[in-house]
């Protein structure tokens, strides 16, 4: 007979505890860490980028004359503020083992700072790029290695934004290995006096939108590289991801973005129209744009131009300068636009503002012209008896409601509206005159 004493048994106890306390731990589901903040990016960064119209032929002229351009054609004054240089700025290429990482004084012949305080001196900012390898995207020369040197030099300089571009590479390394590529930059960053926001460029892969807050990333790309499409049959190359395939693979990801961290859709296409030298794709038309621009408000993307914004057309600035949608984009509240309700072609996305009020946009991504109706009650739980509704494209108030809004939406098109409740009638329904003439449109 085995005989068990209490010390025996109090040990088997606790070993029994230990191995249901692990079994547990595996089971519970990861805990989310917390968002390490350095305090920038409380909206999403909005302004321009050089690499889907010039790639790495750009220069100091180009910027500045970049520059001049968004305070001229009113977009700084509509919230562009950031100009930022991607790859091509460098001096080499090559490995950085065999090179230092200077900036080319033959394309900027006054350095990175004097484009940085010229930006300054203009009410805006100035963005750079690097990569956490040896070379970069284009094969000049990266980061590994010298993070804090380069961090250093980064802030020495002035600038604002780091678009830290692993070119899509360990798509099969473990998160691990990710997590410490990204978070030795943005620690490097936080040392600093001079705030620079981060951007993680990693094509969505290893789930960064569950960790990169953690590590203090200001904004992480959730996808491969966007085309200038807006509905094209599978991926180009294999690769490639349409405006709507980028709406589709931010569905569900919208917890893990707020106020300094945020999903980044990647950069806009607007204007582009099929002439890029980097970009793949056809262009779209220009109620698809519209469409892009206005999806990208709405779900709290980071909005960077990449067409040449010294040639845009009247439309496409039209388009970029809506002061409406960007204030949507740029609401410190930080709600992220939900797919709401979800018929077929027909989409109805919507989110809360700061001042209680709610963006809704009816998106018909069908091939003909449809008749699309929301409702506060079924499709925000909201109980709204008596709402105001606003046109944020034609700049028009539509009225007051108590009924669900009726309206026509055109193929590709997403209508944007503002709507805000509003005490009940005493008198029962009340349409206006111009609600009337919507509903019959």
């Amino acid at each position: 007979m085995f005989v068990v004493n209490k010390k025996q048994k109090f040990a088997g106890l606790i070993w029994m505890f230990a191995l249901l306390s692990v079994a547990f731990a595996s089971a519970a589901p990861a805990a989310q860490p917390a968002p390490r903040s350095n305090g920038l990016a409380q909206t999403p960064p909005v302004g321009w980028s050089s690499w889907n119209n010039f790639g790495d032929d750009i220069n100091e002229q180009i910027v500045i004359e970049t520059i001049d351009a968004m305070i001229a054609n009113g977009m700084r004054d509509a919230g562009y503020v950031f100009v930022n240089l991607d790859d091509g700025w460098q001096r080499y290429k090559g490995a950085r083992r065999d090179h230092p990482l200077e900036f080319d004084p033959k394309k900027f012949p006054r350095g990175i700072s004097y484009l940085a305080d010229y930006a300054h001196q203009r009410g805006m900012k100035l963005g750079i790029y690097s990569g956490p390898g040896q070379t970069t995207c284009a094969g000049y020369t990266g980061s590994e290695g010298h993070e804090a040197e380069d961090a250093r030099m980064f802030a020495n300089w002035g600038v604002d934004h780091l678009k830290y571009d692993s070119c899509c590479s360990h798509r099969e390394a473990p998160k691990e290995e990710l997590q410490k590529i990204f978070r030795t930059m943005s620690n490097a960053l936080m040392t600093q006096k001079h705030g620079i926001v981060l951007h993680a460029c990693h094509c969505g892969w290893g789930d960064i939108w569950e960790w990169a807050a953690g590590l203090g990333v200001n904004h992480w790309r959730i996808g491969q590289d966007i085309s200038d499409d807006f509905n094209y049959p599978g991926n180009r190359e294999q690769y490639y991801f349409d405006v709507l395939d980028q709406l589709d693979r931010g569905v569900g990801l919208e917890k893990y973005a707020g106020p300094g961290h945020w999903n980044d859709y990647d950069m806009l296409i607007v204007g582009l129209d099929g002439q890029s030298k980097q970009l793949v794709g056809t262009g779209a038309s220009n109620i698809e744009y519209r469409t892009h621009f206005s999806l990208w408000a709405m779900v709290s993307s980071p909005m960077l131009v990449g067409a040449d914004v010294r040639k845009l057309d009247q439309y496409s600035l039209e388009t970029l300068t809506n002061k409406e949608i960007v204030a949507l984009n740029q609401d410190p509240a930080g709600n992220i636009a939900h797919k709401v309700r979800d018929d077929g072609d027909l989409e109805v996305f919507a989110r809360e503002l700061a001042d209680g009020s709610h963006a809704v946009l009816l998106l018909n991504r069908g091939a003909a012209t449809a008749t699309m109706t929301f409702s506060p009650r079924a499709d925000l739980q909201a109980p709204m008896d008596r709402y105001s509704i606003r046109d944020l494209w034609k700049h028009r108030d539509l009225g007051t409601y108590d009924i669900p809004f009726t309206t026509e939406v055109q193929s590709h098109e997403a209508r944007v509206f503002r709507i805000r409740q509003l005490a009940t009638s005493a008198n029962g329904r009340s349409v206006s005159d111009a609600a009337e003439q919507e509903l019959a449109r």
